[in-house]
Formats: structure tokens, sequence, C-alpha cells
């Protein structure tokens, strides 16, 4: 730094001190990066409080016979300093400029991204639809294994040994066959491990795959998903169950929608019943169409499952997302749904 004012002229204003603040402002506004730290600089070199403005200061105190030339001297040094500032300003400005416009620039010349957005399937949206319904009312979500055992899939259910669907021509085996295990045929297997795990009384609803040895084509597929329900309860009626369907064929197509059952067989229900649904909004015109199978459960299922008939009865139900899908949105081939197309999908939205 300087001498301070107080000192004698020559003393403060002297080529050495002129050069020293020169030199220690040029230092300071080459070394700043931005013009924050520009601005911070020509404070502290070419100020008001500055070293040169305090040289500038005491001019007025020097022997008129030197105020040319150390005027001259201050007035160089401050115009170099000026002159410093003024070209990092403009050179700082542009390099700050350059920076924000490559930050902002959009090649417009890019390729535009060409990945879809994906979409959920309608299979699993409508699922979880249904399922909602039945939350709504006070039952549970049951989920069970795919790979299942014989027990559980036919024996527990009141199926003979000489049942149709016990071959092989039906149903994928795993082997070994001493292993008895195979891939469900149905989501009944969940109702009775609901009635093992869980007790009674008893509202759960199983969705699921499931598989079956059929050829793919418009209207069959190997692999399927379903919705099965069962209720097990004291004093539960056919009254009960038809009261539960009504209910879910508003639900799931609409308030014109009404039920009729059919008399029909199943081994594990007893009476049983063809669920057929009015659909009156169907493209084709208003109509019935057959939408599963429903009944009283077998009193031997519920031994099976340790449950005494005699105190505790209920209802089961199912039918095929598949089909369910197909009639109520006009889905006309079932391979649509299983080959991947995210266009299938993506016309269905987030609800179904």
């Amino acid at each position: 730094m300087p001498p301070s004012p107080e000192n004698s002229p020559n003393a403060v204003i002297s080529e050495q001190a002129v050069a020293a603040a020169v030199e220690a402002a040029l230092a300071a506004i080459a070394a700043a990066g931005d013009t924050a730290q520009l601005k911070a600089a020509k404070s502290a070199h070419a100020g008001e409080a500055s070293p040169l403005a305090a040289l500038n200061a005491t001019l007025r105190d020097v022997p008129a016979d030197q105020k040319a030339a150390l005027g001259a001297l201050v007035g160089r040094a401050r115009a170099q300093v000026g002159q410093a500032l003024a070209a990092r300003e403009a050179e700082l400005a542009e390099a700050e400029e350059t920076a924000r416009l490559a930050a902002e620039a959009i090649d417009v010349t890019a390729i535009p991204a060409r990945a879809l957005p994906g979409a959920r399937h309608p299979l699993s949206t409508l699922m979880e639809q249904m399922s909602d319904i039945f939350i709504a009312m006070g039952w549970e979500v049951a989920e069970g294994p795919e790979l299942e055992n014989e027990w559980f899939n036919f024996d527990a259910l009141n199926m003979d040994a000489d049942h149709p669907a016990r071959g092989t021509q039906d149903t994928f085996f795993v082997e070994p066959e001493e292993r008895h295990l195979l891939l469900r045929t149905q989501t009944s297997p969940v109702q009775v491990r609901s009635l093992l795990d869980r007790g009674v009384p008893l509202y759960v609803v199983s969705p699921g795959r499931v598989f079956r040895k059929d050829e793919l084509d418009a209207t069959h597929t190997p692999v399927f998903h379903q919705l099965e329900g069962i209720a097990i309860d004291k004093g539960l009626t056919m009254a009960h169950l038809r009261g539960t369907l009504e209910h879910l064929a508003r639900a799931v197509i609409g308030e014109g929608a009404r039920i009729r059952l059919r008399p029909n067989y199943f081994p594990f229900t007893e009476p049983s019943a063809e669920l057929d649904v009015w659909h009156p909004t169907f493209k084709e015109g208003a109509r019935w169409i057959e939408w599963g199978g429903c009944g009283m459960v077998n009193p031997n299922v519920l031994r099976a499952a340790g449950i005494d008939p005699e105190v505790y009865q209920g209802f089961a139900f199912g039918m095929g997302i598949e089909r369910t899908l197909m009639f109520r949105n006009g889905v006309q081939d079932m391979r649509d749904m299983v080959e991947g197309d995210v266009r299938f999908s993506q016309q269905f939205g987030m609800v179904v």
C-alpha cells in the first residue's frame, strides 16, 4: 500500500506508489472470474476508497510546480486501470452471454424421441376394478400360488379322481407326477386355502392367472385370468348370491345390467348355476351373455377345509376377466390381449 496522505507529498505520490497501485489493480481485474468479482475489484481499486483515489486526493497539497507532472502520473494510472476494467468487463459479459445461450440452446435438427410411453394392460386394470367393488362391500382379496398341489386344485373341491380336468389332455402337470403338482386350472384353490388359513366367517375374492391346455385363437388362450369369490357364514342363501352378483354386474357393466341363473352342475357347488348377464349396450344389440358359474358351496368342500356344513353355509362364483373385457369393451380377438402390442393397451388409458 502507498504511504498515507499525512506524509509529505513527494512520499505519497511517486512513480513507485502509483506503479504499485496499478499493479495491484490489474492483478485483481485479471483474477475476476465473473462480473460480480469484477465489480468488487472495481470498487477496491478504482472507487472512492481505492489507493489511486487517495493518491489523486493528495494532489491539492503538492507544490504548484509539481502538480502537472504528478497529476499526469496519477491520471495515466487511473486511465490504465479504467481501460483494463472496461476490457475485462466486455470479456466477461461476452463469456457469460455465450454460456447462457449454450445452456438455453434447442437443437431443432435433433432426432425426436421415438420411444412411446407404455400403458397398463386393461386386464390388470379390470381385475383391480372388480376387486375394488368387493373391497367396498367389506370383502378381502386373497392370492395363492400358480404352481398348485393337486389336492387343493381338485380333491378339496370335490372333483372325482376320474374327472376329465384331471387328465394330462386338459391340465399342465409338472414332472415328476408323484409330486402331484400342476399349474392351477382355476383360482378356486385360493378359496380352500383361505378357509384353512382364515377360518369362518369368510368373504374373499381371488383374482389371478390360470392355465389350461387350450389352443390360442380368437376366443381361447392357454393362459388367462379369473376372478372367483367365496362367502361362508351362518344363514347365507342363494338370495345373497344373487344380490351380490347383481351388484357386481351393475358396477362392471352399467346400471342397466341384470343377471339370470340357469341350473347347471359343478362338483364344488350344490345347487349350481350358469351366470348370464343382460348387456343393454352390447354393440350388436342388447342380449344375454354367459358370464360364469356359481352356486352354494358343496358341503364336501366345507368338510375338506374342516368346516361344519350344518353350522356354516355359503356361496361361490367365478368369471373370466378376458371374457368380461371382450363383451364389455368390444374386443373381437383374444390374441390382441397377449401379443404385447402397446397400442392395444393405450386405447384403454388408465380406466377400462
